[in-house]
């Protein structure tokens, strides 16, 4: 699954371990992802299902993009379409998708790679997997996830980030049996390359059989642990965790999650993809494309978006 990776894991710096004195996080709750359709009708997995809004904050969706092993001309992406008043991270594991918005940015995001996207005052854009893949067919998976913004930073002009495969910073545990990918934010001394407006940790997280990883946290953020593939345990009680589930944990300064003796032959590690930010405790109305404060807020974007204020889709386009 993961397209960034290395030979030899001890060749990279080591995640820090607990001190003494250190607490691990409890884990809350477990939720198991329901399917759905995004867009032209790929199929998603809804991950922030069932998770009240005050465990998710800052984060208010996320979209596990397949695993879909596509068949000739079965690839499907989305039209384009607007958002306003927050960030959207798409992270692409395998497979290609195409991405254009109508400020300039764009580009293609393949084999671990990220690209974000500040829709803040509006921006219009378009996703969608390339002719090529189209044509052939092929294997697709990724992730999605929407970053509420403050209410001050809500009408920020939006920006583009595009964050090569290579340019995330890789760790390893003491044991070597662990991938940590830091792709953005911090993880105790390490940090990875995207520039966010809301302080925030995203990492991916490849755990070989029987292995296990402590993380350090951030005692102000939220922790969330999401299965992208692979079967294992979270917490020091050791709750069972699978594919498409996502753990809530809370208190403590510091994550664990193990990896099953015994993983399926596919993907013969667990994938997980862990998530943490500081919350911005604002009222949140969101509805469809747009995050905002308050129903009068999301009302204006709709207007604007109606009366062409959100920007215009270019003349020359995907």
């Amino acid at each position: 699954m993961p397209a960034i990776s290395v030979d030899n894991p001890l060749e990279l710096p080591k995640v820090t371990s607990p001190s003494p004195g250190d607490q691990p996080r409890r884990v809350k709750s477990i939720t198991t992802a329901p399917r759905g359709l995004e867009g032209e009708g790929f199929p998603v997995r809804r991950a922030f299902a069932g998770i009240s809004d005050a465990d998710l904050d800052p984060f208010v969706h996320m979209d596990q993009m397949g695993e879909i092993d596509y068949g000739q001309g079965e690839p499907k992406g989305t039209p384009w379409h607007p958002h306003r008043g927050f960030e959207t991270v798409t992270y692409m594991m395998e497979g290609t998708f195409l991405h254009q918005d109508s400020i300039g940015g764009g580009g293609i995001i393949a084999n671990g790679a990220t690209q974000w996207m500040t829709a803040g005052a509006g921006i219009l854009h378009i996703e969608r997997p390339p002719d090529e893949l189209i044509d052939s067919g092929g294997l697709f998976h990724g992730v999605q996830l929407w970053v509420n913004l403050p209410a001050k930073l809500k009408m920020a002009n939006p920006r583009y980030q595009d964050i090569g495969a290579n340019d995330v910073s890789l760790l390893t545990n003491e044991n070597g049996d662990a991938i940590v990918r830091v792709i953005a934010g911090s993880l105790g001394e390490h940090t990875g390359p995207g520039s966010t407006y809301t302080p925030i940790t995203i990492l991916h997280v490849t755990l070989m059989p029987g292995g296990t990883i402590t993380l350090p946290w951030n005692k102000e953020y939220n922790a969330l642990t999401y299965v992208l593939a692979g079967e294992g345990t979270v917490g020091t009680d050791r709750h069972e965790i699978a594919m498409g589930q996502m753990a809530v944990h809370i208190d403590g300064n510091y994550l664990v999650m193990s990896a099953n003796e015994t993983q399926d032959s596919r993907t013969n590690a667990l994938e997980v993809l862990v998530l943490g930010g500081q919350p911005i405790r604002e009222p949140v109305a969101k509805y469809g494309p747009f995050v905002m404060n308050t129903r009068a807020e999301l009302q204006q974007a709709f207007d604007d978006y109606q009366a062409g204020r959100l920007g215009q889709i270019p003349a020359v386009h995907i």
